[in-house]
């Protein structure tokens, strides 16, 4: 009789153990997922915010261009336009999806695009390149693509450690059972390969 209790018992302690084990791991990988999780989404807000940047300087970059005389009225809309359509463009970093970060891309590299066809013509009028404000709001515009760039990696890096955790076994169990789902990387645009040659 006491020699049957023993054996129950050492069994009910060993699934007690395993329970416990299962739990501890459970609790921690899970853990893992919401900060990791966390980091894409605020890795996220700062590259919504280099974009911000970008956005805000644009109304002053196309107030002081417009100050020149005869400038072309098409080339200011375009940025007007494609700054329009880059804003009303926004992601929920909780709902990321390949499709909505692909519309995201595709309205920034519309808008800088137009960008870059406002600098191509500004080069026909040395008088706006000579002014003080005009040089300044430049600089201000390369430091804030470098400070996009800077952050896009980011966001890719801190995306890949997430998806990666989230997709090894057997974390991938938790993430299927809790809905935690990849997120999509910063994809090079056709033609990037070629750095755009913009003088100033």
């Amino acid at each position: 009789m006491k020699k049957g209790c023993l054996i129950a018992l050492v069994i009910v302690g060993f699934f007690v153990l395993v329970g416990i084990g299962l739990f501890s791991w459970g609790t921690k990988a899970y853990n893992g997922m919401v900060t990791m999780q966390e980091s894409v989404t605020s890795q996220w807000g700062n590259v919504e915010t280099a974009y911000q940047r970008r956005s805000d300087l644009i109304p002053n970059f196309v107030n002081t261009v417009k100050g020149a005389a005869n400038f072309e009225q098409t080339t200011l809309t375009q940025v007007i336009e494609a700054r329009a359509k880059a804003t009303s463009v926004t992601i929920d970093p909780t709902k990321m999806t390949a499709e909505n970060m692909q519309q995201f891309q595709q309205a920034q590299g519309q808008l800088s695009s137009a960008l870059s066809r406002l600098m191509v013509v500004v080069e026909q009028y040395p008088e706006l390149k000579a002014t003080q404000n005009f040089r300044d709001l430049q600089v201000e515009l390369e430091g804030t693509e470098n400070r996009i760039s800077v952050e896009r990696r980011k966001f890719n890096e801190v995306a890949q450690v997430y998806n990666t955790y989230i997709r090894r076994f057997p974390q991938n169990f938790l993430a299927g059972m809790f809905g935690f789902q990849a997120k999509p990387y910063f994809e090079a645009t056709e033609g990037a390969e070629k750095a755009p040659e913009v003088k100033f």
